[in-house]
């Protein structure tokens, strides 16, 4: 292929490589290791350089590579049962969001985008005040409430994590457990949304072309997750990823009243 017509199918501007291709290995450290919570970065990263609409299509087929990886490290253990109870308020979700997405303006997509990021933190710092969440048994009702908001905001944002893990971490998974059920959870979840992008018309040659070129990223950045799985400390990564997030989340969310207001 020409290299000048390969060019002009990609995303030129060199400011969403430089925040897309670190958000992309963060996003698979997390799915690999750390049950996929630091991911919630990626969209808002990328999204300070093109649109988050634009952002999410192009880094869909990445995770959909990363799930490969992920389920092939982690099916064994998932839980399959609570991937049941929660399968089908994800569904509806996924469907709610890309009404979503094709009805709401650029602005107000970066609006949303910024206040979720926002409120993501402050689930956060509130989950980091609970030392020892409630024990809690699996519960249909819980499941859909909590699946039925992993599904919107996973497709909105590819931030599902933060409302899956409201659900799951007071079931007291052991550890290798609750990746794995994230992991398999998602991986179902990714090729759902396929639907809608589609729908939308995200996948056109430039957002396919880009998401070709950042391809290799997803394997590197699963694996990486995996190695670290047992040699990093958990809490210093999130609390990185989630200052990052709280300045994306800021950034965005000043662009999206600002355009509004204008």
């Amino acid at each position: 292929m020409d290299f000048n017509a390969l060019t002009q199918s990609l995303v030129t501007d060199p400011w969403f490589y430089l925040l897309g291709i670190p958000a992309i290995l963060i996003y698979g450290i997390g799915k690999g290791g750390l049950g996929g919570a630091p991911g919630i970065l990626a969209v808002p990263l990328m999204a300070l350089a093109i649109s988050p609409t634009q952002a999410a299509a192009i880094l869909l087929p990445i995770l959909i590579v990363m799930d490969v990886v992920a389920v092939r490290y982690h099916f064994r253990n998932a839980d399959y049962g609570v991937i049941k109870r929660m399968l089908p308020g994800s569904l509806f979700g996924i469907a709610i969001a890309g009404i979503y997405l094709y009805v709401i303006p650029i602005a107000g997509l970066k609006l949303s985008i910024g206040v979720l990021s926002l409120l993501f933190c402050l689930q956060y710092l509130w989950q980091r005040r609970q030392s020892s969440p409630p024990s809690d048994k699996p519960n249909t009702v819980k499941a859909t409430f909590w699946g039925f908001l992993t599904g919107f905001s996973s497709t909105a944002i590819h931030a599902g994590g933060g409302p899956a893990s409201m659900y799951l971490i007071p079931l007291r998974l052991d550890k290798l457990s609750f990746v794995a059920t994230m992991a398999v959870f998602f991986a179902m979840l990714n090729v759902v949304k396929l639907v809608p992008y589609a729908s939308l018309g995200e996948f056109d040659t430039t957002n396919l072309m880009t998401a070709l070129v950042l391809m290799p990223l997803a394997p590197m950045g699963v694996a990486l997750g995996v190695y670290l799985l047992h040699r990093v400390s958990q809490s210093l990564v999130y609390q990185i990823c989630y200052l990052c997030l709280f300045l994306s989340g800021m950034k965005l969310t000043i662009d999206g009243v600002t355009m509004l207001s204008g």
